[in-house]
């Protein structure tokens, strides 16, 4: 990052001399100082000058203008990747549930949070599409890192057809705003604002359009904190009944398929995580691995199952009981 850039645009914009506590990041390129003014304080977002920031910022209006917590943009340099926008707090869903609250309300909070976004959002601007074509590339990263990597044609086109039809079919549901990472660490609790507003949303840069089911799967199937599997029924539950005239049937098959790509995906981004350094996040492969296995009792994920089984049995049950 510039610190010549970034001290610059904090001095063209009234935080020179703000007092800067840096924040842990998590695994992307970007990171965040706080400012604290006299009693104000903000957030400095920095990124590459490619790192979205313009995104972001479109996001953020998109997300505010129907009703929804996105933090406040005071002001921004996107070719520079810099933003200096409002400061949601500490109080991630994360930190709240590791201090032992009441998990339900939180969860309850953010359901209705993704169906107020559901039944508000209507595209105004172009955005990224989530189709089967980019699931599809987005998935294939598992054959590149971890236990899935090879060079193998055969097997990379067999894992790739193996997942084609199955996000075919997850793709035919309604399609919506897709935050793509709306998980509890990514959602603040904002108790002193209304109703959804309540529930603070981050790190949405990487947004577009997509299946409804993705962020539900991202939600209710957290890879690094487990969700009670009832909670999660009646959170589904709540969900569906807000959409009445949604096929329950196609609505299922959607959401195992979005919960099981994003768990591919996810360990494999694990993987080269720990490839580059970073091997903290190999501590919820079992998790993960778990929550995949589970996924794959769906029929229509009987193609995906089929596969794993024929090419890492062995590595499946090792990590899903703990093994790296």
């Amino acid at each position: 990052m510039n610190g010549a850039l970034a001290e610059q645009f904090l001095a063209r914009h009234g935080w020179s001399g703000a007092r800067r506590i840096p924040l842990t990041g998590d695994a992307s390129n970007r990171c965040y100082v706080r400012l604290v003014r006299g009693g104000e304080t903000a957030l400095l977002a920095q990124s590459p000058a490619d790192g979205l920031a313009a995104e972001f910022i479109a996001i953020a209006e998109i997300l505010t203008s129907i009703g929804l917590s996105a933090p406040r943009i005071i002001a921004a340099e996107p070719a520079q990747g810099l933003i200096l926008q409002e400061d949601f707090g500490d109080e991630t869903f994360t930190a709240l549930l590791g201090s032992g609250v009441e998990v339900a309300p939180l969860y309850c909070l953010a359901t209705n949070a993704l169906i107020h976004l559901h039944q508000q959002f209507a595209p105004k601007t172009r955005l990224p599409v989530f189709d089967t074509q980019r699931f599809l590339e987005q998935t294939m990263i598992f054959c590149d890192h971890g236990p899935g990597q090879t060079d193998n044609p055969l097997k990379r086109s067999q894992f790739k057809d193996a997942w084609r039809d199955p996000l075919e079919q997850a793709t035919s549901v309604p399609q919506s705003l897709l935050l793509r990472d709306f998980h509890a660490g990514n959602l603040i609790h904002l108790p002193k604002r209304p109703a959804v507003k309540a529930c603070g949303i981050i790190d949405f840069q990487d947004a577009g359009t997509g299946p409804v089911t993705y962020d539900l799967a991202s939600l209710l199937q957290d890879a690094r904190w487990p969700v009670p599997h009832q909670l999660a029924v009646d959170c589904l539950t709540t969900y569906t009944r807000a959409f009445p005239d949604m096929d329950r049937n196609t609505f299922d098959i959607s959401y195992a398929v979005m919960a099981a790509q994003r768990h591919v995906r996810v360990i494999a981004v694990f993987h080269r995580l720990a490839e580059q350094g970073k091997p903290d996040y190999l501590v919820h492969m079992p998790h993960l691995w778990r929550l995949l296995v589970a996924m794959f009792a769906h029929p229509a994920l009987e193609d995906v199952a089929a596969w794993f089984e024929a090419h890492l049995p062995t590595a499946v049950q090792i990590r899903m009981h703990g093994g790296q």
